[in-house]
């Protein structure tokens, strides 16, 4: 018996709409971050793109338990001296909303050239409308 590996062309991609509405920000994350790789799917094959479309719609509505919106913290540095930057998902949420989804699903993607790939079909909204109703996305409910 040999061993399944399959081909890139061989995939068939699906769309798929995630409500992060009143969700924890980890919890959609997972699941997103499980789609984008195509690890729900029995061909799965690590160093080939198996993944799906997913689009996030009211990602400014998801929340953290505990005190994570005020005491985590986000570090980010320019590459200037001194240029260390420090942001709270208060302030993040404040500035761009979808950032904290997209920072969230980035760091459970590989970070390679294939992560980059997977991470780019990854589509994220703040309000309940897309522009990706043409694809007939399916709604995948997290539990």
């Amino acid at each position: 018996m040999k061993t399944f590996s399959a081909k890139a062309q061989d995939v068939e991609r699906k769309w798929y709409v995630i409500d992060a509405a009143d969700k924890v920000v980890g919890q959609v994350a997972v699941q997103a971050a499980t789609l984008l790789r195509g690890k729900h799917k029995p061909i799965f094959t690590s160093h080939v793109d198996c993944g799906d479309y997913v689009v996030i719609i009211n990602a400014d509505k998801a929340i953290f338990t505990g005190n994570k919106e005020t005491d985590k913290i986000y570090t980010r540095y320019t590459g200037y001296v001194g240029n260390q930057k420090v942001e709270t998902p208060k302030k993040v949420r404040a500035r761009k909303p979808e950032l904290i989804l997209e920072r969230a699903i980035k760091g459970m993607i590989p970070h390679n050239k294939l992560g980059k790939v997977q991470y780019s079909k990854l589509k994220v909204y703040c309000g309940a409308e897309h522009a990706h109703e043409a694809q007939n996305p399916e709604v995948f409910e997290i539990a």
